[in-house]
């Protein structure tokens, strides 16, 4: 009940993430009776109640560090760095903190050329990035200073009209810091002297990325309260069937089908009827290449696929359903996942499938594809329209499970019965306990538990399999993290 008292204005009046103030203050008192440090409670409900991150874009010509740049803001080596341009990645997209604030970083330090040469291969991957992102860092090798290339991405920022902080990186000392001062001539205000192999700068040119980021995604996601379409991004590897799909749910040919694999080299948002309702669909199909260019047009799709799920709500995920599920399937599937996005598995050609090859299919769902059992699934086919009726339920199926809510005293009522009837196991002679808990967010829902000790990896899935059991979350991912209760006596 407490959940409806102040629904109006709490959000942005108090950090309470999604809980009311009524609500808040209850979920407080509990934690203080359970000897909880309430500065730790409410910064766990802050942490957890924020909906889809800020995104910064780390974009630049090949070589000039921003590989290098990515690890030293991540704080780990996640990125692969060598030293020759072009290093193909699967991911493209890491989480990063600074100052306490949380935002996505996405890298595009990937590939130096394609059949159009390099400047209109970084022009792309930049173009990609942009499109996604609240803020750029554009990484500039001071040592070299502005070169065409440069200029041309410069264009494009400007065109874009996003908050942009210059880095001047490679500048190891005072002597660099001359160099980095030519960059004024960008045009993009104050080149921020950075070494990002040393970490020197790193601190003052964060300070900046904070500045020019928003607190929150400047899109908010559609639904009742804004009113326009929900955004659907098509997602896939190459030639699996996406541009006939999208051909197919909108009733005419709006994108090139071809059978070679990547005809499609710009992202096409189409406004589509559909279940009398309008949807806006991003076709993310695969870019143009050649053999030779294989690696190139792999990670060429992993960008453009993660700036389509960054602007989406939910993704369809389109797997072959007449091919064996690949790693690449399963990448992209854990890209969606990852982005916290709603998620539907649509297996494409099933008509052209026999029995023995149906059998097998099932299988390889369960083992590759176990842990998103959760997603609700179609069997389509994009060539004939096989099944096309039962995308959009499925689609509202996993948007309602992504923006579904907990009430507070509800859920700990099934905490409650949950822990008594499966305690946590025993380890070095103690049991830990799941006191309490709360929903701070939804878009995906996102819970906070509260505990005596540690809670095993094991248990928190048990915890999340349950949670699926009882309240559905059908076609969402869900977030769920522990803080746990110091000892008493320790802070002061």
């Amino acid at each position: 009940m407490n959940d409806h008292i102040h629904s109006e204005g709490s959000l942005e009046e108090h950090d309470h993430g999604e809980l009311g103030d009524a609500e808040y203050a209850e979920f407080m008192e509990l934690a203080a009776e359970e000897g909880f440090d309430l500065e730790d409670v409410e910064g766990a409900i802050e942490a957890a109640g924020h909906g889809p991150l800020p995104v910064l874009a780390v974009v630049g010509r090949p070589n000039v560090g921003k590989s290098t740049l990515v690890n030293r803001i991540i704080g780990r080596r996640e990125a692969v760095v060598e030293d020759k341009p072009g290093v193909t990645r699967d991911r493209v997209t890491y989480e990063a903190e600074w100052a306490g604030r949380r935002f996505k970083v996405v890298d595009t330090g990937g590939w130096e050329q394609d059949v159009f040469g390099i400047d209109a291969s970084v022009a792309a991957q930049a173009e990609f990035a942009i499109e996604a992102a609240d803020a750029v860092v554009f990484v500039v090798d001071a040592k070299v200073g502005a070169t065409d290339t440069d200029e041309a991405v410069v264009r494009l920022l400007r065109k874009a009209g996003k908050p942009v902080v210059l880095c001047a990186n490679k500048v190891d000392g005072p002597s660099g810091e001359a160099d980095a001062a030519y960059l004024w001539s960008l045009g993009l205000g104050e080149p921020h002297p950075v070494s990002a192999l040393h970490g020197r700068g790193t601190g003052d040119m964060l300070d900046a990325v904070l500045e020019a980021l928003p607190e929150a995604p400047r899109e908010s996601f559609g639904g009742a309260g804004v009113g326009g379409p929900r955004r659907v991004a098509l997602i896939g590897r190459p030639n699996v069937g996406k541009s006939s799909l999208l051909n197919k749910v909108a009733g005419e040919e709006r994108v090139v089908v071809n059978e070679i694999a990547g005809t499609t080299r710009d992202p096409v948002d189409e406004l589509i009827e559909l279940g009398g309702k309008t949807w806006k669909f991003v076709d993310t199909a695969g870019i143009r290449k050649r053999v030779h260019l294989q690696q190139g047009a792999d990670y060429y799709a992993s960008l453009r696929t993660a700036a389509a799920v960054e602007k989406a709500e939910v993704a369809v995920v389109l797997i072959d359903g007449s091919e064996s599920i690949s790693v690449q399937d399963q990448r992209i599937v854990t890209m969606a996942v990852e982005a916290g996005r709603a998620m539907v598995i649509a297996y494409n050609k099933w008509d052209t499938l026999d029995e023995e090859r149906r059998y097998y299919l099932e299988r390889e769902i369960e083992t590759e594809f176990g842990q998103v059992a959760w997603a609700p699934r179609v069997n389509v086919s994009a060539h004939t329209g096989r099944h096309m009726e039962k995308l959009v339920p499925a689609i509202e199926t996993a948007l309602a499970g992504w923006e579904t809510r907990v009430p507070t005293g509800r859920l700990n009522a099934f905490l409650g019965e949950l822990v008594a009837a499966h305690p946590h196991p025993i380890r070095g002679g103690k049991q830990p306990r799941i006191l309490f808990g709360t929903q701070a967010g939804t878009k995906p829902p996102r819970f906070v538990l509260f505990a005596s000790g540690f809670i095993e990896a094991g248990y928190r899935r048990f915890i999340e399999r349950r949670l699926r059991e009882e309240f559905g979350f059908e076609g969402t991912p869900i977030h769920i993290s522990v803080r746990v209760r110091e000892k008493r006596g320790k802070k002061k």
